[in-house]
């Protein structure tokens, strides 16, 4: 049985692996959605990341498929208290912002469409430096207190903006954030380390962190010469083009052999290994594509193996 691990402060404990939802209703159907929450949680997961505008971005889509999708798998299993599940507000098309009165209409319209009564994470998804900390804390601790939300995070926050928050919290006696979700893995170190990580790891806040493997590249499908049919392969492959991404790629590919696992497992085992990272995030458009990710429950590096993926990275 993989141990869980405590989610900062919270009394939340989550598998070693967050299931990304942007592919569900995406580039996974209802079906092939179903089929990878399943072999997720058979295997011991019970960490769902979704947002309210998955996925907005795909012509005739307006935003909540993901938790559409994710509220009928809840309903067709049973299980909804089996899943921590983590959801976001500030880019669905008809919920834009982080003004007090669209967090609240939009952690309605989650609900709804999530088919439950409240969600065990819920993020401010792109902070919105226009509007106050005040208001916008003010709003996520009246969602806490009226049980429609566990706890509350904050993904893609500058360092001063989150540590105001924080201050603010403390002072009025609110909810508090108890994790951040940036963007972090080894081919983009600076999105994260640093002031952000240095003030999340003072307050105790766990670290969720997304594009963990680089749109792909670090799945080591990407080589030179090859072509890879996704809707990311642009993204990954520029990595390719850098000194960095042709060292991490190498001392990715010795490590993988050394153990014989998956590339991509070695990459969030590195990522799930550094301070504050509470569960890299990752998705999977099919059940083929899991075992790679859920390794990471099972694989633990060496400090001399870690040593030199942060060196190749660095």
């Amino acid at each position: 049985m993989t141990s869980l691990r405590k989610l900062g402060s919270s009394d939340l404990e989550v598998f070693p692996l967050a299931l990304g939802g942007n592919v569900f209703g995406w580039t996974a159907d209802r079906d092939r959605s179903f089929a990878v929450l399943d072999a997720y949680t058979a295997a011991g997961g019970n960490f769902v990341d979704t947002a309210d505008s998955y996925s907005a971005w795909v012509d005739g889509n307006s935003g909540g498929e993901s938790e559409t999708v994710l509220g009928q798998w809840f309903a067709a299993r049973g299980n909804r208290d089996d899943v921590v599940l983590a959801s976001k507000v500030s880019q669905h098309p008809e919920y834009p912002g982080l003004s007090a009165a669209n967090i609240k209409a939009a952690a309605d319209a989650s609900l709804r469409r999530l088919g439950t009564d409240h969600i065990d994470l819920y993020y401010t998804h792109f902070d919105k430096p226009e509007v106050p900390v005040e208001e916008i804390v003010g709003a996520l601790d009246a969602l806490v207190k009226a049980g429609k939300v566990r706890h509350i995070a904050a993904s893609n926050i500058s360092a001063e903006r989150l540590a105001a928050s924080l201050e603010f919290s403390d002072r009025e006696g609110l909810a508090r954030y108890v994790a951040v979700q940036p963007h972090y893995n080894l081919v983009s170190r600076d999105t994260y380390e640093g002031e952000l990580r240095d003030l999340a790891e003072r307050a105790g806040l766990a670290a969720v962190p997304y594009y963990a493997l680089a749109a792909g590249f670090l799945t080591g499908k990407y080589r030179p010469g090859t072509e890879v049919d996704s809707p990311r392969a642009g993204g990954a492959a520029k990595h390719l083009e850098t000194e960095r991404g042709r060292r991490v790629l190498a001392a990715l590919d010795e490590i993988a052999a050394a153990h014989e696992a998956p590339v991509a497992t070695v990459a969030l085992a590195w990522l799930a290994a550094r301070p504050t990272v509470a569960a890299p995030i990752a998705s999977a458009r099919t059940v083929e594509q899991l075992p790679a990710l859920l390794g990471v429950a099972e694989l633990s590096l060496t400090e001399d193996e870690l040593g030199r993926l942060t060196r190749a990275s660095a």
